[in-house]
């Protein structure tokens, strides 16, 4: 129960920012240009430093251990998610099936989840979320990227996992890790810094995102639905199951149900404007379901401690 209602509480301290993000667009002090910016901020500076920085502590074999369980259960629950989607949306045919799938698939586990799990598990929970980023960046880049661009350049996929920032932050975290090499403090207290700004930028881009939606357009969309019964009720609730039966328990098992919980991911739109698909779909799929976590995060929070 306590960590329902702590669940509850930094959720609606999220939607504030989210709120002051939506409010100064609204207001002219923040173009919608900037999300861009911002955007890339978030990308190539800010969770790379608050990944790396999550992985300078003392090695512990239990927490090795729990990371190793963290990696496998990540791509348990993504392969649950792809499962049940393709096998539901095999009726659903039209040009935009297959970003409304990718919405269903892939949660918003860096702008969303992040914060989330370091409000409630701090800097243990952040080791264990970056191993769930790394299976969502290679699946994100691998197959996700096929569904939606419907080609088969290995080359070009290959070269989007070796870049992804993440993925080379958690390397390097690793490489910090395993190898227990000491990072002084001059190093590491700007990379604590940079990171803390995770919560607030991550929260500022998804009002931006909100400011610029136009729900009418939204509301007229039935794949929107779809979307948010799969993403919000039916894949959470399928990996509960797993997360039941498998009798999971402890903080690595918790952040990555609560990662696959969150929200459409926030790159949906980004696939959206590159490869033509409709933008009000995406921008809605991230939008709505975005609101909708703020009744979904805490029942999962509650059935985690309450029923397991």
């Amino acid at each position: 129960m306590e960590l329902s209602v702590i669940t509850a509480k930094q959720v609606f301290i999220l939607f504030i920012l989210i709120f002051s993000g939506f409010g100064c667009v609204k207001a002219g002090v923040i173009k919608a240009e900037s999300k861009k910016a911002f955007s890339d901020l978030l990308l190539y500076l800010i969770v790379p430093a608050m990944i790396i920085n999550s992985y300078i502590t003392e090695f512990d074999s239990s927490v090795f251990s729990n990371l190793i369980k963290a990696f496998l259960l990540s791509a348990l629950f993504m392969a649950a998610a792809f499962a049940i989607t393709f096998t539901a949306g095999i009726k659903i045919k039209g040009e935009n099936a297959p970003i409304a799938k990718f919405a269903c698939i892939f949660s918003n586990a860096a702008y969303m989840g992040f914060p989330l799990i370091e409000a409630l598990f701090g800097s243990e929970g952040l080791l264990y979320a970056s191993a769930y980023v790394t299976v969502f960046n290679i699946l994100v880049w691998t197959v996700g990227y096929l569904m939606v661009s419907k080609t088969a350049d290995f080359r070009e996929i290959a070269k989007k996992i070796a870049t992804t920032p993440a993925v080379i932050s958690v390397i390097v975290g690793l490489i910090i890790f395993l190898c227990r090499i000491p990072v002084p403090e001059i190093i590491s207290r700007p990379l604590s810094y940079i990171g803390s700004m995770n919560t607030p930028i991550s929260m500022l881009i998804t009002g931006i995102i909100i400011a610029n939606s136009s729900f009418s357009r939204i509301a007229k969309n039935k794949l929107i639905l779809f979307v948010i019964a799969f993403r919000m009720i039916v894949i959470p609730s399928f990996c509960f199951c797993i997360f039941y039966l498998l009798g999971l328990s402890g903080t690595a098992a918790n952040t990555v149900l609560l990662l696959e919980a969150c929200p459409s991911a926030a790159i949906t739109s980004v696939f959206a404007v590159q490869f033509g698909y409709d933008e009000d779909l995406a921008a809605g799929a991230v939008v709505i379901t975005t609101f909708l976590s703020i009744i979904t995060l805490p029942v999962f929070a509650y059935l985690i401690t309450s029923v397991v």
